[in-house]
């Protein structure tokens, strides 16, 4: 039986960590997630075009920290950081009057990151491209960039057929199933004529390998001189 596991929630205790940072009692707990998926909607329309992968939250006391991880920072920023301060007066708002701070991280390998690989496909099959041209580009392209393995699966009318249908392509190693493997996944959805396709995207990252502390050679120890006997 194929039981699908969000591949980030099943590593949260081991390698990943939460999107949304905090604490909360229960009466302000449906207020502070009702204003994280407006703050993160607010932000992913706003910079549609900044490729961004993922948004964090921190929240303190009377503070929000919004960190945004995208490929092309200089979008986000802005000229003379006109964005940014448009979007702290605006997410403030959202958030009652909260001090707001905004950090950008830069993704500098796009190709690796399974959000803007899927978002990517989605693009072009709005565009109206093959589908299958569309995906062999896709998991080749991340191959090349030195991925362990990618698996791309997309659902829906596909080629403007009227009975939908699901195509993958798979390259490489990707062990879901293997707690300690870095997995990376992204979802996306192309609004197409014919209606919606979902794309979904697995990545398995390449591990950092630490650093092996260096072995010296001793110097092997003198034989013992032999005793004489009388």
């Amino acid at each position: 039986m194929g039981q699908k596991v969000n591949p980030i929630g099943y590593r949260l205790a081991l390698t990943r960590d939460w999107r949304s940072r905090w604490f909360a009692s229960k009466k302000d707990l449906p207020e502070f997630l009702h204003a994280d998926l407006k703050i993160r909607n607010y932000v992913k329309s706003k910079l549609q075009l900044a490729a961004v992968a993922k948004i964090g939250i921190e929240r303190a006391w009377n503070s929000i920290r919004v960190t945004i991880h995208t490929a092309r920072p200089g979008i986000v920023i802005g000229r003379k950081g006109s964005e940014i301060e448009k979007m702290t007066e605006e997410i403030g708002r959202m958030s009652n009057g909260k001090s707001v701070k905004i950090d950008i991280f830069e993704i500098k390998t796009p190709e690796l990151d399974a959000q803007l690989v899927a978002e990517n496909v989605a693009l072009q099959l709005e565009r109206r491209i093959s589908f299958r041209r569309a995906l062999k580009k896709s998991v080749q392209t991340t191959m090349d960039f030195g991925a362990v393995g990618i698996k791309l699966r997309i659902a829906g009318r596909l080629g403007g057929a009227e009975i939908s249908r699901a195509e993958w392509e798979r390259k490489g190693s990707v062990p879901l199933h293997t707690l300690r493997t870095p997995i990376d996944y992204g979802t996306a959805e192309a609004n197409t004529v014919a209606g919606k396709i979902g794309i979904k995207c697995w990545i398995c990252v390449p591990q950092e390998k630490e650093a092996e502390p260096e072995k010296t050679a001793d110097a092997p120890a003198p034989l013992p001189e032999p005793v004489a006997t009388a």
